[in-house]
C-alpha cells in the first residue's frame, strides 16, 4: 500500500498518494513546483489567494485533471496529469487556478441557487487571464482551451458528470497499462 507523502510547496501543504509505480513522486512534486512557480511569477495574487482559500493540494489518481473538494478544503491535481512531459507546466498551473476559483466562490458562501455554468465561466476566465499573462508560446495552449470552453453552451461548459462511469474508464486505462 503506497504511503502518502506530505510536503509544503511555495507555502501550500501538498499530499501525494502515488498509486502508480511507474510514476516517480519526486517528478510529480517537481512539476507541481514548476506550475506554482509560474503562478507566483506571472500572477502572484492568485498564489496568495490559494494560500488563503485552500487547506491543501491533494495529488491522486482521479478521473479528471483537477477538482475542488469543499469538505476537505483541497484542490485535487491528478497524478498522471502532473507526470506528463508532453505538455508544459502552464496547463497544470491553469488547472490549479481554475480549481482555486471554485474554492474562492465557496469561500464567499455561494451555495444556494448556484449557477454552475456561470461559475465555470468565471473559472475559465481566470485561466484565460493567466494564459494571457504568460509568454505567448507558453500561454497559447491555456488561452486556446479557455476560449474553446467559454464559447460552449451552458450545458456543455458545466456538464453533469457520471463519476461512476469516469472511474470505470480510469480503472480500465490503468488495467490496460498493467497497473
Amino acid at each position: 500500500m503506497p504511503l502518502i507523502e506530505h510536503r509544503v510547496i511555495r507555502g501550500l501543504p501538498v499530499a501525494v498518494d502515488n498509486t502508480r509505480p511507474d510514476i516517480a513522486t519526486e517528478d510529480v512534486l517537481s512539476r507541481l513546483d514548476e506550475a506554482l512557480a509560474l503562478i507566483e511569477q506571472h500572477q502572484p495574487w492568485r498564489l496568495a489567494h490559494l494560500r488563503r482559500d485552500i487547506r491543501a493540494i491533494s495529488v491522486v489518481r482521479f478521473p479528471c485533471r483537477g477538482a475542488w473538494i469543499p469538505h476537505e478544503g483541497a484542490i485535487v491535481t491528478e497524478l498522471t496529469f502532473l507526470a506528463r512531459r508532453d505538455i508544459t507546466a502552464a496547463p497544470v498551473a491553469s488547472s490549479i487556478i481554475h480549481e482555486g476559483m471554485h474554492a474562492r466562490v465557496d469561500g464567499m458562501g455561494v451555495w444556494q441557487g448556484r449557477d454552475r455554468a456561470r461559475e465555470e465561466r468565471l473559472c475559465r476566465r481566470a485561466e484565460l487571464e493567466f494564459g494571457e499573462s504568460l509568454p505567448p508560446a507558453l500561454g497559447a495552449p491555456v488561452v486556446a482551451r479557455a476560449l474553446e470552453s467559454l464559447a460552449l453552451a451552458d450545458h456543455d461548459v458545466a456538464p453533469t458528470i457520471d463519476w461512476n462511469e469516469a472511474l470505470r474508464r480510469q480503472d480500465a486505462i490503468d488495467r490496460a497499462a498493467g497497473r
